[in-house]
């Protein structure tokens, strides 16, 4: 026994060196190597780039971690003699700064683990250009890597691929430069994407698709047309060379859908398309691809009113339409859809005559008069001004009210305009054109004061007329605040002294109800020098206040 561990080796087996082995044998998972030891030690199959390529017998250098482990065996290493070997031939022969090739290995936290024949560290930011984000597409290949950093007594390297990359990059995007045109198709890889358009990389030059170059019909963003990563063909269309800038076109690969429209679309041709987007004032339908016409809300319908296209179509509707208009330079068409029915109002005329009585409805009310429905979808309109021969109508909510029943005469009809006029006070004679027939100067009248104003009373008198008792007719002692003599409501009896048939007025006096003639003729002249100063309002400004 002493013979023979004086001839074996175990005495020169020392921790934490590389020494010489044998293949015993391959296993699946493992190989088994003799190191003349008192028993074998195993090595981890992943430690070797290929463990078909090793044979059975074969000698191969290990590091000895320890003489036993807790099972008595030895703990060896192929991997780690190959990077104490490596790292002595690093150290000699790298430097920070050198190029070297290498095989990423494994991901770790904070980059990857490349073997350049001894572990080096790449991080994430030193990987590509962009940071990537997945890091196993990396794992297993061979790339060029600089050398960055190096510390020999930790034993760690810094490589980076990224700076190899950017030189690359730089050296492509000159040559590029110098070759490209406007006009050139070129393909290359969606960098990024924002909300004004998105960044291609045409092998190693960016250049920028804007959202308008992206296509002729309408997208709202960038996304709804590309992803990133893609690979797309795109246009060159402008170039600057001293700032490295390109601007690419998607679209214009493509023909403009606006060069022949007149063409395709000719003015009253009957078109279909789809309800791409609702405003406030119209709807727009694309009729293919680039190509939209609006239908503004007053060409949704003869007759009804309209507010809101939205109260009519949806967006992603199928829809029918007429072209109105074509402005080819500013790329519009005017569509409409109201005319694919026939219009209403070119029967009106013949259908509702001026002069004609008509029945209806108060449909609605505003300051200016109301609004009446002769059928559905086509109203006529009295105006204030037509509603009272002899009342002044400030608001017709004073005379008429909504869903009243009425009569009235056709008085116009404008089919551009789409009204028809009508007027209720037409249907009587208007009492002012007969007013010598009806009233005479010095007529006693008794009747009721309707309203009073701090320049007199309005007393109603018969055909609807209202006649003015001006506050110096209302006594013979002089009146400083009328409604201390007469109250609204009250019966008096007044005299006529004034008839002005082209002012549409009469004045009265109370005073003068009882004078003789003589006394008459003399207080109307005062009531006409009353007139003539201006003392006296007229009959619509004395209303007015009568209403304030």
């Amino acid at each position: 026994m002493e013979e023979l561990l004086q001839g074996s080796e175990i005495d020169n087996l020392k921790q934490g060196t590389i020494i010489k082995g044998v293949i015993t044998e391959i296993r699946s998972t493992e190989v088994v190597v003799d190191i003349g030891g008192k028993s074998e030690g195993t090595i981890h199959a992943n430690e070797f780039v290929d463990i078909g390529d090793l044979e059975v017998n074969s000698e191969i250098d290990v590091y000895l971690e320890k003489l036993e482990d807790r099972d008595g065996n030895p703990s060896i290493s192929f991997d780690k003699a190959e990077q104490k070997k490596n790292w002595e031939k690093i150290a000699e022969n790298c430097v920070e700064g050198s190029i070297v090739q290498g095989r990423v290995r494994s991901i770790v936290k904070g980059g990857l683990i490349v073997s350049i024949g001894v572990d080096s560290f790449l991080p994430t930011s030193q990987i590509d250009v962009q940071v990537p984000k997945n890091l196993e597409q990396y794992v297993g290949q061979t790339y060029d890597f600089k050398v960055i950093k190096i510390n020999s007594d930790r034993k760690n390297i810094v490589v980076s691929r990224r700076e190899l990359v950017e030189e690359q990059r730089i050296e492509k995007r000159r040559k590029l430069l110098d070759k490209v045109k406007p006009g050139d198709r070129q393909r290359g890889q969606v960098k990024n994407i924002t909300d004004y358009g998105a960044f291609v990389d045409l092998d190693g030059l960016d250049g920028l698709l804007h959202i308008t170059d992206m296509s002729w019909g309408r997208i709202q963003h960038p996304s709804e047309l590309l992803k990133q990563g893609e690979e797309i063909e795109v246009v060159i269309i402008e170039i600057d060379r001293d700032r490295e800038r390109v601007s690419l076109g998607l679209k214009q690969l493509h023909s403009n859908p606006w060069e022949k429209i007149d063409e395709k679309y000719p003015l009253g041709a009957q078109v279909k398309g789809r309800v791409v987007n609702l405003v406030p004032y119209g709807a727009f339908i694309e009729l293919e691809e680039g190509v939209e016409g609006l239908v503004h809300v007053t060409e949704l319908s003869w007759t009804k009113r309209i507010s809101k296209p939205g109260e009519v179509l949806k967006i992603g509707e199928d829809v029918s339409a007429v072209v109105l208009g074509i402005q080819k330079d500013e790329q519009k068409i005017s569509l409409g859809i109201r005319q694919l029915d026939e219009n209403p109002w070119e029967a009106a005329k013949s259908k509702y005559p001026i002069g004609m009585l008509i029945e209806g409805e108060v449909r609605n009310l505003t300051s200016y008069g109301a609004f009446v429905e002769l059928e559905d979808g086509i109203d006529g309109m009295v105006h204030v001004s037509d509603i009272s021969w002899t009342r002044k109508v400030n608001h017709p909510s004073e005379v008429l009210q909504k869903d009243d029943p009425i009569k009235a005469i056709v008085l116009d009809v404008d089919i551009e305009a789409q009204r028809i006029a009508l007027g209720i006070k037409q249907l009587a004679t208007d009492p002012w054109e007969e007013i010598q027939n009806l009233f005479k100067i010095g007529d006693v009248i008794e009747a009721k004061v309707s309203k009073i104003t701090s320049y007199g009373a309005f007393v109603e008198l018969d055909h609807d007329i209202d006649g003015l008792v001006h506050i110096s007719q209302v006594s013979e002692e002089h009146v400083e605040n009328i409604k201390e003599v007469l109250t609204e409501g009250e019966l008096v009896k007044s005299r006529v002294i004034k008839i002005d048939k082209n002012e549409r007025r009469i004045g009265l006096s109370i005073k003068a109800a009882n004078y003789s003639e003589e006394d008459l003729a003399k207080e109307q002249a005062a009531f006409d020098n009353i007139d003539a100063s201006g003392d006296m309002t007229s009959l619509g400004d004395l209303l007015d206040e009568a209403t304030k």
